[in-house]
């Protein structure tokens, strides 16, 4: 919202990323709480839910009915969940804009689908950029550098609110860093994603100094600092309505 006027932005989405996506681009990777106040992905796309507002004790009510009790969910922003969640894991991160990236196509990138998914398991395994799953290959376009016929570099689309694309998955096979692969794929990816119409826009836990500042260099700016939060659900289920 535009401290200036009180209007919203056309940012504003991201302030929530995960509902807007849900609600929008990804509904047909939605399922959504009995009172449609939460939603999360399906568990083979990635782990995300959300709320529909944050500060609603009765999003809250729904996304652990969604859930069921004592199950894991993650959510990101800066919420702060009522009494019976417990929260397990907690990463600082930062959200990035990437209206000012140069975007550029990469000739010897080539598309990544459904054939490639235990390839990109595989790099995903050996690198840990963050969530990837079976169909996390479905929510974007992906791209990726072959070596000698290996993936070695990959990076893609996750979630897709109104108006942005969230570039994720960003990786590169250890033998194969300096070469500049990460990069070339991120302005590819960006280029997709421009074609479009849309903006690109990155997450990055705020403790991967050296990723967070390859992001900058390349034009990226700071929106925000969200957490990601790996949250369990009460044990027992609360009321409906409360």
């Amino acid at each position: 919202m535009s401290p200036e006027t009180g209007t919203l932005t056309d940012s504003d989405v991201l302030d929530n990323p995960v509902w807007a996506a849900l609600t929008g681009t990804h509904r047909g990777f939605a399922e959504f709480g009995p009172a449609g106040l939460a939603a999360r992905y399906t568990a083979d796309a990635t782990p995300f839910a959300a709320l529909s507002d944050p500060e609603d004790p009765r999003a809250w009510a729904d996304l652990a009915t969604l859930a069921g009790p004592g199950e894991e969910v993650w959510v990101t922003g800066l919420p702060t969940p009522p009494p019976g969640w417990e929260t397990a894991v907690t990463v600082p991160g930062v959200q990035l804009d990437g209206r000012a990236v140069r975007a550029e196509a990469a000739p010897e990138a080539v598309v990544l689908g459904r054939g490639d998914v235990p390839e990109m398991l595989e790099l995903v395994e050996l690198t840990r950029p963050g969530p990837f799953l079976d169909r996390t290959v479905e929510l974007g376009t992906y791209l990726g550098i072959r070596h000698e016929g290996r993936l070695v570099a990959m990076a893609g689309e996750r979630m897709r609110p109104a108006g942005w694309s969230e570039i994720s998955a960003v990786c590169t096979h250890p033998d194969q860093r300096g070469r500049g692969l990460a990069g070339r794929l991120i302005r590819a990816v960006a280029a997709s994603v421009r074609e479009r119409g849309d903006i690109p826009f990155l997450h990055a836990a705020a403790e991967n100094t050296g990723a967070v500042r390859l992001y900058e260099s390349m034009g990226f700016t700071l929106r925000r600092r969200p957490f990601f939060l790996g949250l369990r659900t009460p044990l027992r289920t609360p009321p409906a309505g409360a």
